[in-house]
């Protein structure tokens, strides 16, 4: 036999008795669901857009200068007709794209939406970071009021306090507008340059392409001459217009309750950011302490050929989020365990349990045996899953025309008729 084939590193199989927390199913689904829930009950649509798209919609989405395109994260490849696609780098490109194709500017404004799914990009796996992970998505486009993007900011917060974190952090920024970002990074441009080689090789390249970036840098080395020059923070290079939004949105956060931070020092690594910028933080989760962020866009359309479309949403990494979630303990709704396990005694009553299965499930969950077991075994089994009766059929139970049904707590035990058997679980209290 040939070596057993194994998931590409930084690739994770989602499943229910997932060794490692973040993996496991059931946690998925309660963030996804939950996240769901928080959204639709605010209006929110949801949508899905493919997983790859031509490679134009996320250069220009992400920009050029932009780690994901400069360090070559993505995941690109050739379609039949040599056009080159790429597997998804972050989704608000592509909900952007779809907003323009599908004429959702006629629509009431602002359109909200959001989604959840895999995203890709090649880089270093580390804890919380993989080359396939999954975010949820809010993204609201077509209105530039600074009261969208308060209302984006309390429901991450609610999504995030719904689940159960407790122990949270807003650090609210603003990167400007375009001509205060020119403004910022030609005096980083400046500051940085004189000192270029004792930055990271990274970092080198982004005095000129990039020197926002600078800022956000994990490099020990860059943090150090940072630390040494103490650059002015970007909220100094803000226009008149920018610091109005921006104290517009303080105020509304203030006016809903949500607790904040300023972080004058917050960038952003997407060149079509533009004003208010957030991260939710959680120190449960390591040095790289945010579980999401999100930002205003009013730019991205237009880069991607559509018209002006102003925009904000936010991006929840769900591994990361996993881990926070472990991090504090909070316990997971139980899944819901099956109310009647039904069991075959022999080769011939296999199909008949299932029959009955197939009849009650509209009403009730119930699974079943595949192979016969005697009753004790299949007794063992049902209460292995938790089941709250179990039926048995066999031989005497057929010659009967009857189920013999136990209640597993109570030990009652008594024979029934599939007339009676519907009947006892159509009440409320059975389900």
């Amino acid at each position: 036999m040939g070596l057993m084939l194994k998931a590409v590193p930084g690739t994770n199989d989602i499943f229910a008795q997932a060794k490692e927390y973040p993996f496991r199913e059931p946690v998925f689904r309660y963030i996804v669901s939950t996240a769901e829930e928080v959204l639709r009950g605010a209006g929110a649509q949801m949508v899905y857009t493919p997983i790859f798209e031509y490679l134009e919609v996320f250069q220009k989405g992400v920009g050029l200068t932009s780690d994901i395109v400069v360090k070559k994260e993505m995941f690109v490849f050739e379609d039949r007709g040599g056009r080159l696609l790429a597997l998804r780098p972050e989704p608000t490109a592509s909900i952007v794209r779809a907003y323009n194709e599908h004429g959702m500017k006629v629509w009431p404004q602002p359109v909200r939406l959001f989604t959840w799914g895999p995203i890709f990009r090649g880089e270093r796996q580390q804890k919380g970071r993989y080359k396939q992970f999954h975010q949820v998505d809010y993204e609201a486009l077509g209105l530039s009021d600074p009261l969208l993007d308060a209302e984006a900011i309390a429901l991450m917060v609610r999504i995030y306090k719904t689940l159960g974190l407790k122990h949270l952090e807003v650090k609210l920024g603003s990167v400007g507008d375009p001509e205060d970002r020119l403004r910022y990074n030609q005096y980083l441009r400046e500051l940085f340059g004189p000192y270029a080689k004792d930055l990271s090789e990274d970092s080198r390249v982004r005095v000129e392409a990039n020197p926002m970036r600078i800022l956000d840098s994990k490099s020990e080395r860059d943090q150090a001459l940072i630390a040494e020059l103490q650059p002015k923070p970007m909220l100094a290079f803000l226009g008149p217009a920018a610091q109005k939004f921006h104290q517009q949105v303080c105020n509304y956060l203030d006016r809903l309750g949500v607790a904040y931070t300023v972080d004058p020092n917050l960038v952003r690594g997407l060149d079509y950011y533009v004003r208010t910028a957030w991260e939710v933080h959680h120190a449960g989760i390591g040095a790289k302490s945010a579980l999401g962020g999100g930002g205003r866009y009013d730019g991205l359309s237009e880069m991607l050929g559509g018209p002006p479309v102003p925009g904000v949403g936010f991006g929840i990494g769900i591994e990361r989020l996993a881990i926070a979630l472990e991090q504090e303990g909070v316990a997971l709704p139980a899944d819901p365990c099956p109310t009647l396990y039904l069991a075959p005694l022999d080769e011939a009553a296999k199909i008949e349990v299932l029959a009955l299965a197939e009849q009650l499930r509209p009403k009730v969950n119930v699974e079943i045996g595949y192979t016969p077991k005697s009753p004790r075994k299949a007794l063992e089994e049902a209460l292995k899953k938790g089941a709250r009766y179990v039926g048995f059929i066999g031989e005497d139970e057929r010659a009967r025309g009857v189920v013999t049904l136990k209640h597993l707590e109570t030990g009652e035990q008594r024979a029934l008729e599939p007339l009676q058997l519907h009947s006892l679980f159509e009440g409320p209290e059975i389900k």
